[in-house]
């Protein structure tokens, strides 16, 4: 590493057995992405199966992307950890705004990434998506027949949570209100030429009687444990309109057009999020594995290498990316 990469803050300790470089790609939009890209020592002339990861939703790729991408370059994968396009160091204006789409094609972006390194086969390429970005890495797998197979942790569905709520509980008379409220931000913005942001993901102080996932979600992102200064879900907030895709824009239409490829679904047995991969499994076609983590919580698959089943994926993506 360079002196600047030494400087960086990363919640993880990079491997020994492993060398990290910074590098940037475009997508197909121009945007340009921020990328972390990991190899196992010594086989920087090899050519070795690879794999794409993001997530989670309003992370960055000093957090749970980059851990797991250390993880598996030392099982001898050559990885990327990526930005999201407007976030982190990935380009894009305004800030901290999502799409369907574009999220999407960012699994794509990098796809391209690998396909052009040297040291990578381009016919063993996997994808890994974590959290939110677990469904774009889904809805990328089932149009882009590059991906040999596709696993995810602690998915969400990032469109169906925002235009549904949890459970999907939310009512029309709320989603008609939200998107009213968004509907004329808009207005506000136009005005003003520049996007009015909303509160933090995750506050600041917690007053106690918040549900459980609420306080994980505090105990990683807002603790020394986790926290970031380039992670939205840390230290920045989200525009008041960001929702406006994800709510009009659902993803996973396709996700049967996965197969033949192989899913790999992780879940936490105590995890909130857990119906999203379970209704997830109930979609996709064979072949497909739903693994479900014993006492488990969503937080827990973002960093508690001890609980990750990081052998599992290994034998997963060898056995798979052929």
């Amino acid at each position: 590493m360079n002196a600047t990469e030494q400087k960086e803050h990363y919640t993880f300790t990079l491997s020994d057995k492993v060398v990290r470089k910074k590098v940037s790609f475009k997508n197909r939009y121009g945007i340009v992405l921020s990328g972390d890209y990991y190899l196992p020592k010594n086989k920087e002339n090899e050519k070795l199966p690879a794999l794409a990861i993001s997530g989670p939703f309003g992370a960055v790729k000093e957090q749970s992307s980059g851990l797991y991408a250390n993880q598996m370059a030392e099982k001898g994968f050559a990885v990327i950890a990526f930005d999201p396009s407007y976030t982190g160091e990935s380009g894009g204006e305004p800030r901290n705004i999502a799409s369907s789409d574009i999220n999407t094609e960012d699994f794509s972006a990098a796809v391209d990434f690998l396909g052009l390194q040297k040291n990578v086969d381009r016919d063993k390429i996997g994808i890994i998506g974590i959290c939110g970005f677990a469904g774009f890495a889904l809805n990328a797998t089932a149009i882009d027949k590059r991906v040999k197979a596709v696993a995810t942790t602690s998915m969400y569905d990032m469109p169906r949570v925002s235009s549904k709520g949890y459970f999907d509980k939310m009512t029309q008379e709320e989603r008609d209100q939200i998107l009213k409220t968004m509907s004329l931000q808009r207005w506000k913005d136009a005005e003003k030429g520049t996007p009015d942001y909303g509160n933090g993901p995750n506050a600041n102080v917690l007053k106690g009687d918040e549900p459980q996932f609420v306080k994980d979600y505090f105990d990683y992102y807002k603790t020394p444990r986790g926290f970031h200064e380039r992670s939205v879900n840390s230290n920045q907030a989200w525009t008041k309109t960001n929702g406006f895709s994800l709510m009009n824009i659902p993803i996973l239409a396709y996700i049967k057009e996965i197969s033949p490829r192989p899913v790999l679904l992780i879940a936490g047995e105590n995890a909130h999020s857990r119906y999203f991969s379970e209704d997830t499994f109930k979609m996709a076609a064979e072949p497909k594995e739903l693994m479900i983590i014993p006492n488990a919580v969503h937080v827990d698959l973002y960093d508690r290498t001890e609980v990750i089943p990081f052998d599992k994926l290994e034998s997963f993506f060898r056995t798979n990316l052929k």
